[in-house]
């Protein structure tokens, strides 16, 4: 499987909801929010995570609908735009997910709150992350129509959209922040 590519960027946002207002009216899209848990593994090479997903915007009556994901990925651990090499793997069985966690030796454990609104091929996530604080995150899906010096400027132009300073970018993952604490 060949993987799947984006330039990401990720920041500590000081102001959840004025970040939420500014993306509010770029937005081409509101993907709902995400409560999600990321179990980061030892892996030799990348970084390889478990995220279980339970989706807030599931119709009344119903119950929330819930998924699971493997997703392998690269990418330096530096602080501005960088193309990250991921592949995604669905999860349906239950019984997975608990040998996974068991079989793969836990690295650390990541629970947030994730609002997604997309800007033509951009998801912004505005994240809440327990333990951690607020974050704002902008993933430029690349592909036939998107390379990656498209995707950087991309980036580029919603990092001053939103006011973000240099300061506030982050190199690594929040695994890793919180493994730091």
């Amino acid at each position: 499987m060949k993987p799947a590519c984006n330039i990401e960027l990720k920041a500590r946002v000081h102001n959840l909801a004025a970040a939420r207002t500014i993306a509010q009216r770029l937005a081409t899209a509101y993907l709902g929010v995400q409560h999600q848990t990321d179990t980061y593994f030892h892996c030799p090479q990348g970084r390889l995570k478990l995220r279980e997903i339970v989706e807030d915007d599931s119709h009344p009556g119903e119950p929330p609908r819930r998924l699971a994901q493997l997703i392998r990925y690269e990418r330096p651990d530096e602080p501005d735009a960088k193309q990250s090499d991921y592949q995604l793997i669905e999860i349906s069985d239950p019984d997975r997910v608990t040998a996974l966690k068991r079989e793969m030796g836990i690295r650390g454990i990541v629970s947030k709150r994730r609002e997604i609104f997309l800007h033509q091929n951009v998801r912004i996530h505005l994240d809440e992350v327990s333990n951690l604080g607020t974050f704002i995150e902008f993933e430029s899906v690349l592909g036939h129509q998107v390379d990656a010096a498209a995707g950087r400027a991309q980036v580029a132009h919603l990092q001053i959209e939103f006011g973000i300073e240099r300061v506030d970018l982050l190199s690594s993952s929040y695994a890793d922040l919180l493994l730091a604490k």
